[in-house]
Formats: structure tokens, C-alpha cells, sequence
């Protein structure tokens, strides 16, 4: 993207993907199902009918991709969660993990019940470590070499997702889609980090308004997995 496009972007009203985790205190899902569930819920707001065509949440969808293209992921538990998924939105559920995702608001209009939780507080981790990604699933490769908490890596993944959706040749869309989305988040190992960089697939750059440096290049997106 040119530093021109940048700036158009930057000019427009700017919105914000809400997004957020279910997190109890005796039962966090493992980081690497947040993860995907997270990516997954992001691909399933912008297929639904209501975010595309005349649908109700168009206009939001449209405007926040004209823009800059921002997610804020927040978690709640017990009646805060009840509380969020009364709203308009769609929740997705990972092997353990389950995620809410909600049509884009403006940065300051954001629905109160979405607006009192938390960004903090999503640290997650896996009991053991991710197998092998599973045949034929989107592979979102993270910087080995980048240290973010749960919640920025969710929306991380969020980016990684919608970059590699908008970058299919339609069929595979439609495949993919049709299949559920399969898809694996995992840790590139840090010898091939350079190349997948530099390889043409989508590459994810961080604006770097929390955590980490502007520019930096977090996630990279593969599809398919053939082995």
C-alpha cells in the first residue's frame, strides 16, 4: 500500500472489529484455539449475508474496511458474557474456546456492554504444544521472533484471516468457506521466517498502536496446506 492510500485511510472515519473471548475463570481455553476461533469468527462476519449485498451490517463492514482495519478483542466470563452475546453478532466455537464477533462500531462507539470489559487479562496458554497443522487447513504462520499477548495475537490472527480471504481466487473461496474455514494458527520456525516474508503470500504489518513496533510483520497466511 502506497503512503497516499495510507493516508486516505487514515482520513476516513475510522471503525473497530469488536471481538471478544469467553474466558471463565476454572475453564480458559488453550491460546492456540482462541487463536483460530478468533480468525474463524472474523471470516464468518464477513461472509454472513447481514455484512454483505443490502444487509444490515454492510455499511458498517464496508466503511470499516475503507479504513483502517482494526480489532480490538476484550473477554468476559459468566454474566458479561451473557450480556455480550445478547447483542447483534455472531459467536464461533473453537474445540474449547468461544468467540464473539460483532459488526464494527466507530473507536468511540462501542455498545456499553462491550465497552466496560477488559483488553487485558488474555493471557492464554496451551497445555501442550500444536500437533502438525491438518492437511488442506489455511496455515497463519506468527513471527517467531515477536512476543504479543493472547488478545493482540487473536486480532492478529483476525488480520491474517482477512488478508488471505481477500487474496483467494473465488472458487477457492467458496471451497473454503463450504469446508468451515479449516484452518491452523502455528509459530513459524525461525529459519523460515525470512522466507515466508518475502514469499508473496499475504503478509500481515502491524500498525503498531499496542504492544509492538510499527511496520512489524506479524503473521503471514498460507492456503492450502498440502503438506
Amino acid at each position: 500500500m502506497s503512503s497516499d492510500e495510507t493516508d486516505s485511510r487514515d482520513e476516513r472515519p475510522q471503525f473497530v472489529l469488536p471481538l471478544v473471548v469467553r474466558i471463565e475463570r476454572d475453564a480458559p481455553p488453550a491460546r492456540t484455539d482462541a487463536l483460530e476461533t478468533a480468525a474463524r469468527a472474523v471470516l464468518e462476519l464477513l461472509t454472513d449475508g447481514r455484512s454483505t449485498g443490502e444487509g444490515e451490517w454492510a455499511r458498517a463492514v464496508a466503511d470499516w474496511q475503507d479504513a483502517r482495519i482494526r480489532k480490538v478483542v476484550r473477554r468476559a466470563r459468566g454474566a458479561e458474557w451473557r450480556r455480550a452475546c445478547a447483542l447483534p453478532g455472531i459467536t464461533v466455537t473453537g474445540t474449547e474456546a468461544e468467540v464473539r464477533v460483532f459488526p464494527p462500531v466507530p473507536l468511540d462507539g462501542w455498545p456499553k456492554d462491550l465497552a466496560r470489559l477488559q483488553v487485558s487479562g488474555t493471557d492464554l496458554d496451551d497445555p501442550a504444544a500444536p500437533g502438525p497443522a491438518p492437511e488442506g487447513a489455511a496455515v497463519l504462520w506468527f513471527n517467531p521472533d515477536l512476543d504479543m499477548s493472547a488478545g493482540k495475537s487473536m486480532a492478529q490472527a483476525g488480520h491474517g484471516a482477512q488478508l488471505l480471504w481477500w487474496a483467494m481466487p473465488d472458487a477457492e473461496r467458496t471451497a473454503w468457506r463450504e469446508a468451515g474455514f479449516p484452518l491452523a494458527v502455528r509459530t513459524a520456525p525461525a529459519a523460515d521466517w525470512p522466507a515466508l516474508t518475502t514469499s508473496g503470500l499475504p503478509v500481515v504489518r502491524d500498525a503498531g498502536f499496542t504492544e509492538i513496533a510499527p511496520g512489524s510483520a506479524t503473521v503471514v497466511s498460507a492456503f492450502p496446506r498440502t503438506g
